[in-house]
């Protein structure tokens, strides 16, 4: 044994001594690879240094070039630049050009500029000590009117200097400008640019050293560093090796004769003894096979018939790597068929379950992903497919009670019948029986396969009629599985196979399981997603109007429709004020679910609360962008505001005063309202839109005041209206125009025409309609009076409001009036400044004459308001407002810009006058004689 390693390891030794050898060999001189590796080296260095001597002398000369063509040039300039000629003639020539000639040299990076006489004496120089001296020089050409260039040695050493005259207005020449370069800043530069060349030829030589090893190294894999007697050894074992593989190996010339063919390729395809230097065509083969084998082209597993046997047979063209031939292997495939048989299958379902799972699932109703089950299973597992759920789950509510408890199934779906099938319809109640199919499956949880529906009598027992109907149709076998998600059973869906079909079987239950359970998935998000889609519309639906509030000013009708895809924060309003004016507001909340629903809620109630102080229409929106700034703040965190996750919202807000027909707007990042015309024509007003609310940054908001003709119908809406995935804003305009122009209509109608028209298949977002048609208050309907400050004025303006109101047939509200303007007056005299106006308005609603409100209005100069309070008995005064407050439907006060507005309201609905008992001493408490 000791022997034997010994042996084994000299073996070794030598072998990896001959491999070094041979690797060294290659590279040297007395090897054909080593002469040709230095002969390239030798011809790349001559190149290089050619090259390197020749640019350098180019470079040389280049410069030198550059430095004559740049003194000239600086010269000249110098010579004929504005100022010198008078600069010389000058009575100090030096102090007036010194100063030009070093901020010369500076900018053009020359050695000096020299500006000589005639008489030789330097009048100017870059070195001022220059300045006086008479220098010697090759100048005569110059001072007589020749520039020249010239190399010669001077104060500065060897240069290359140019010299130009400098003419007078008459042609004389009065001085010569000199500039210098030296020869020593010139062959810096060519110095700078050596590195360059030497790097360029150091990088050519290792290109060079490297292509010469990469073609020796060449040379040596394509002999694959073997020498002689490895190359014999090699071709010793070729026959073992061939003849050894389980494949069958033939060698085909370009003429279709066989060169060479293995044991395995002679059995697999039973050639003859003398089967080499043969045509293929000749040897007895498939014609099929034969036509491949003779063809010039590849093949890969193509799978051909010999006698008994499948083989997969692959081609390669020897061609342009070899001569023109090709190599083809050939591998027994007999026994893989029935396995690939079954991958096929197992690959089909895989497949399928794979389009299943696109196909199911591609929205959140519960119902439309039971059909797209049913339809996915007809159309690759089953001739008819039903789909039967739980009541809950269509409703998207929670499912309370055991799987054995469930006896009632609705069906939700069903794929592959025709018209007349026997089967139960969509939407009928399936109430089940004990020991049916369907039952066992929701109560046990688990499949139940029924091959011959024939044979099975719990399942005909539930309905026997049907089940006759049934079989008569060729329906003929069953497979039911459960739809379980999370634990919980939702329904079941029953695989039908009719006539012309085989029969299901064991290998058919895994994918109706898996099919089942992908779906039920889908179904139960479906159902999670309708449960909390039904609160938020819940949620919405009682954050917003549930009716118009009854007022006098505007006939309004809206529509309202949540988008498909969720619940979003659209909302409207019609908010009654005081003086029969009517707030219109239109908003929208960025975002769609819970969180848009709740921020509209709190935005709606900000604007009934502001609405009722009778702010203006800018300083509302103002203070409801405050509140959006300050929702972020307290609700968004750093990082959600960074990307941008900050509440986002528009809102439209508008006062309309039927005295006047005056409407009072402001916009904050919502679209503009529409204003239809009694005429019929539209107009979109032109209104200054503010940027949306909490994004303002404390700006001021701008507001806009229209004056609306009676009968005039406005028009506000959210972007959903007219924005959509198939037109953008202006074709939405122009199409919400065309839907509001035309005859007279009213609000409904108008609301009616503008939804069918502008409403698509699936809105992708909410939609608010408000269409609001206004009226104007008569003269016979307002009465005005102007009041002196003077308490002795309260008695005729009193007398005066109770004929008015006899005069509109309302005696019996004479006292409770008289008692409410005399108090709202008094204050004003006593405490406000003038001018003080009293108006009368008297609403009526349309189809209720009886109806209707009486509205007091007192107006001063003062800003100071009122309040309420309850007098002691030892107050004086202190109860007029507590009357008005008592007999009055609701009072309050509002600020214009001249002062305040003290207001009282008196319903018309079955007035009465108070009864007066009691009242004496209070009133004339509260009145003084003159008054009365």
């Amino acid at each position: 044994m000791p022997d034997a390693s010994v042996r084994t390891r000299r073996r070794g030794r030598r072998r990896r001594a001959g491999e070094a050898w041979r690797s060294d060999s290659l590279l040297s001189l007395h090897s054909l690879a080593g002469q040709v590796f230095l002969l390239q080296l030798a011809v790349v260095l001559l190149l290089v240094a050619a090259t390197l001597v020749a640019l350098v002398v180019q470079a040389q000369r280049d410069v030198m070039a550059d430095a004559r063509h740049r003194t000239l040039t600086v010269a000249q300039t110098f010579a004929n630049s504005p100022g010198v000629v008078a600069a010389l003639k000058s009575a100090n020539p030096t102090a007036a050009v010194q100063p030009h000639v070093e901020a010369v040299r500076k900018a053009t990076g020359v050695d000096a500029v020299i500006v000589y006489g005639l008489n030789g004496v330097t009048l100017a120089h870059s070195d001022p000590r220059q300045v006086g001296r008479r220098v010697i020089g090759p100048y005569a050409a110059a001072a007589t009117g020749q520039p020249f260039t010239s190399t010669f040695k001077g104060s500065l050493g060897l240069s290359v200097v140019s010299a130009v005259p400098v003419r007078s207005p008459d042609g004389s020449v009065i001085g010569v400008v000199s500039v210098p370069v030296t020869v020593e800043r010139v062959q810096h530069r060519v110095d700078r640019q050596l590195p360059v060349l030497l790097a360029g030829a150091a990088a050519a030589l290792v290109l060079a050293a490297g292509g010469s090893a990469l073609v020796s190294r060449r040379l040596r894999r394509q002999t694959h560093g073997l020498g002689a007697t490895e190359m014999t050894r090699m071709y010793e074992h070729h026959d073992a090796v061939l003849h050894a593989v389980r494949e069958g190996v033939l060698i085909i010339d370009g003429d279709g004769r066989l060169l060479l063919a293995n044991d395995e390729a002679r059995r697999l395809l039973a050639l003859p003894a003398d089967a080499e230097r043969r045509q293929i065509t000749d040897l007895g083969l498939e014609e099929d096979l034969a036509g491949l084998l003779a063809a010039d082209r590849p093949a890969t597993d193509e799978v051909y018939l010999a006698a008994d046997r499948l083989l997969a047979v692959s081609k390669r063209l020897t061609a342009p790597h070899g001569p023109a031939g090709s190599v083809v292997t050939l591998r027994d495939t007999t026994e893989l068929l029935a396995v690939s048989g079954l991958a096929e299958r197992a690959r089909q379902r895989l497949q399928s379950l794979y389009d299943a799972g696109l196909r199911i699932g591609t929205t959140l109703d519960v119902k439309r992903t039971a059909e797209e089950l049913a339809e996915v299973a007809v159309t690759r597992f089953a001739d008819i497919a039903t789909v039967d759920l739980l009541d809950p789950v269509l409703r998207g509510e929670e499912i309370s009670g055991a799987p054995a408890e469930i006896t009632e199934l609705r069906r939700s779906a069903v794929a592959g019948l025709d018209a007349g099938h026997p089967l139960h319809s969509v939407r009928e109640l399936i109430r089940l029986v004990p020991a049916h199919p369907v039952f066992l499956a929701m109560a046990e949880g688990r499949s139940i396969l029924v091959g011959d529906l024939s044979a099975c009598d719990a399942w005909r027992s539930q309905q026997p009629a049907d089940a006759r109907w049934i079989l008569d149709h060729g329906i003929h076998s069953m497979l039911v599985v459960p739809l379980r998600a999370r634990g919980v059973v939702l329904g079941v869906v029953t695989y039908w196979r009719a006539r012309g079909s085989p029969s299901f079987e064991e290998e058919d239950v895994s994918f109706a399981e898996e099919l089942a359970a992908r779906a039920a998935v889908c179904i139960d998000n479906a159902r999670r997603y309708t449960r909390e889609h039904t609160m938020a519309v819940a949620l919405q639906h009682s954050l917003l109007p549930r009716a118009l509030p009854e007022q006098s000013a505007l006939d309004v009708a809206y529509r309202y429709l949540p988008a498909q895809a969720g619940v979003g924060g659209d909302w409207f309003d019609v908010i009654p004020l005081s003086g029969t004016r009517v707030a219109l507001v239109v908003g929208d909340v960025v975002g769609h679910g819970l969180h848009a629903a709740a921020t509209m809620g709190r935005l709606r109630t900000a604007v009934h609360n502001f609405a009722v102080l009778d702010m203006p229409v800018e300083e509302l929106l103002g203070r409801l962008d405050e509140l959006v700034a300050q929702i972020d703040s307290e609700e968004i965190t750093p990082a959600e505001y960074e990307q941008g996750l900050v509440t986002g919202a528009t809102c439209q807000y508008a006062v309309y005063d039927p005295t006047s027909g005056r409407l009072d707007i402001a916009t904050a990042g919502h679209p503009g309202p529409a204003l239809v015309r009694p005429d019929g024509t539209v107009d979109f007003p032109r209104l200054s839109v503010s940027p949306p609310l909490g994004l303002a940054a404390g700006l001021p908001v701008e507001a806009a005041q229209l004056t609306v003709p009676e009968g005039s119908r406005l028009v506000l809406y959210t972007d959903g209206l007219i924005e959509d995935r198939t037109r953008d804003l202006d074709a939405g305009l122009e199409a919400l125009r065309d839907a509001l122009t035309g005859p007279d209509r009213t609000p409904e109608a108008t609301c009616a025409a503008v939804m069918e028209a502008m409403l698509s298949d699936r809105p992708w977002d909410d939609i608010a309609l408000l269409v609001a048609r206004t009226r104007r208050l008569g003269p016979d309907q307002v009465a005005e009076w102007e009041v002196p400050r003077d308490p002795a004025a309260v008695g005729p303006v009193r007398t005066a409001c109770a004929r008015r109101l006899t005069e509109w047939g309302l005696e019996q509200v004479v006292f409770t009036a008289e008692l409410i303007l005399s108090e709202l007056i008094t204050n004003a005299v006593r405490y406000g400044a003038e001018p003080i106006t009293v108006r009368l308005l008297r609403t009526q609603p349309a189809g209720s004459p009886d109806a209707g409100a009486l509205i007091f209005e007192v107006a001063d100069g003062s800003s100071t308001s009122p309040r309420l309070r309850r007098a002691k008995v030892t107050d004086e005064g202190g109860r007029g407002l507590f009357l008005v407050a008592r007999f009055a439907e609701r009072w309050g006060t509002r600020y214009t810009t001249t002062g305040k507005v003290i207001w009282a309201e008196q319903s018309l609905h079955h007035a009465a006058a108070p009864e007066a008992e009691g009242l004496g001493e209070l009133l004339l408490d509260q009145w003084d004689d003159t008054a009365m």
